[in-house]
C-alpha cells in the first residue's frame, strides 16, 4: 500500500511538471518587478513632474569622476592659471612615464618629441608656428601649460575631452621637463609618491 502511494506520487509530481510552459515563468507573485511599464524618454506622463521623464540635471551638478576646472577661457583666467595653478600630481618616474607616452599620442605630431616645437605636421608644413616650449616670450609655467591643454588656444584645440584631469597633469610633468631641458637647467628630483 505504502508503494503504491509512493507510485502514485510520483506520477502525480511528473503530471504536474510535465504540463508547464518552460518558455515562461509559472507563478508572478508581483508581476510589476518582471514586466516593468516601459516610458519613452522624452514622452509625456502625468505621473512625473511637469509631465516630463527626461529631467535637466539640477543646478550646480557635475558628473560623476569630472573635476570642474575653475579658470575661465580668457586672458584673465590665463594669467591667473598660469600665476596660481600648481601641478599636484606626484612628480615620480612612472608618472612621468605616463606623461610621455600622452605626449607622444597627442602634442608630439605638432610639438615635436623634443618640444622646439618642429613636430611632424609642422615640418610638412600643416601647422605653422608652434613655439618652442624654451620661448622666452611665453614663459611658460605648470599653470599655463594645464590652461592651455584644458581650453586650446590659437590653432590647438581643447585636450579636455580627451584626456581626463589626472593624464592633463601627467603631461604638463613632461613639458615641464622638456622646458628645463630646452633651458639647460638641472633635472628635477623624484617625489614619493606620498609627498
Amino acid at each position: 500500500m505504502k508503494s503504491l502511494f509512493t507510485i502514485l506520487l510520483i506520477a502525480f509530481c511528473m503530471i504536474v511538471v510535465s504540463c508547464s510552459d518552460k518558455r515562461e515563468r509559472n507563478y508572478q507573485y508581483f508581476p510589476d518587478m518582471y514586466e516593468s511599464v516601459p516610458y519613452d524618454t522624452y514622452g509625456a506622463y502625468d505621473i512625473f513632474q511637469d509631465e516630463q521623464e527626461a529631467k535637466i540635471p539640477e543646478e550646480g551638478s557635475i558628473s560623476r569622476g569630472f573635476t570642474p576646472y575653475e579658470y575661465d577661457d580668457d586672458p584673465d583666467g590665463y594669467a591667473l592659471a598660469k600665476a596660481e595653478l600648481k601641478n599636484e600630481v606626484p612628480y615620480t618616474e612612472e608618472n612621468l612615464a605616463k606623461g610621455k607616452e600622452l605626449y607622444a599620442i597627442y602634442c608630439a605630431t605638432c610639438h615635436g618629441d623634443n618640444g622646439k616645437g618642429k613636430g611632424y605636421l609642422v615640418e610638412r608644413e600643416k601647422i605653422l608656428g608652434v613655439p618652442s616650449y624654451d620661448d622666452q616670450g611665453r614663459a611658460i609655467t605648470e599653470g599655463s601649460v594645464y590652461h592651455v591643454m584644458w581650453h586650446g588656444i590659437n590653432t590647438m584645440g581643447s585636450y579636455a575631452s580627451q584626456m581626463d584631469s589626472e593624464e592633463l597633469w601627467l603631461v604638463d610633468h613632461y613639458v615641464m621637463k622638456l622646458k628645463a631641458e630646452l633651458e639647460g637647467q638641472e633635472p628635477r628630483e623624484f617625489e614619493s609618491e606620498s609627498e
